[in-house]
């Protein structure tokens, strides 16, 4: 069986792949995440979960069979991604815009090998109910919108803004469940594994 890469260094990531009972190696993959001119927010998660995966799959000194898979989430409201806030302000200002709204969640999902990449782009809908100025002053202060894209984690604290989902949990938390094991048995990479090893 081929082994498996998580090109990532998104400790959220890595909690879902083991959830589905996947064993993989995680290895960073920067890349350059600047959006480019007249690119949709569709292709643009796309990309990045090319380009992540292609720069894990370069990392790999390895001469077993292996796969490396990428992913990227984004943001999105009225058309425009909202990336990872660089200061309260602009957490502030991301948690402003969003309250009280129904927002898009998009994240991409790539697979490559040597001979091929299979990817994926899987949309959920968020509603958020209203947030007070002082509530998201006190969200910025706990530390989590950090490093998350749209300045909120659906899976920690910033749960309590929201009123509703439609579509995948795991893929607004970083990575769809159902699509990836999906993708991954394309590549011969079965989910459950670790429940096959007990």
């Amino acid at each position: 069986m081929k082994s498996l890469y998580l090109a990532s260094g998104s400790p959220r990531r890595r909690e879902l792949l083991t959830q589905i009972g996947v064993p993989f190696t995680a290895i960073s993959a920067d890349i350059d995440e600047t959006p480019q001119p007249d690119e949709s927010p569709s292709a643009y998660v796309e990309r990045l979960a090319r380009g992540k995966a292609e720069a894990g799959r370069l990392r790999v000194s390895s001469d077993e069979a292996f796969c490396v898979l990428g992913a990227d989430t984004a943001v999105v409201l009225d058309g425009k991604i909202l990336g990872k806030p660089l200061d309260e302000a602009e957490a502030c200002a991301m948690l402003k815009l969003l309250s009280g709204r129904e927002h898009e969640v998009l994240t991409a999902i790539a697979v490559l090998d040597g001979q091929r990449c299979e990817s994926q782009v899987v949309r959920s809908q968020v509603l958020f109910r209203p947030i007070a100025d002082a509530e998201a002053a006190a969200y910025w202060a706990s530390g989590e919108p950090r490093d998350k894209a749209g300045g909120y984690g659906i899976q920690g604290l910033g749960a309590v803004f929201v009123a509703g989902l439609s579509g995948s949990y795991s893929a607004v938390v970083g990575l769809p469940l159902c699509e990836t094991a999906e993708l991954l048995g394309h590549f011969g990479i079965p989910c459950w594994q670790t429940l096959n090893a007990r």
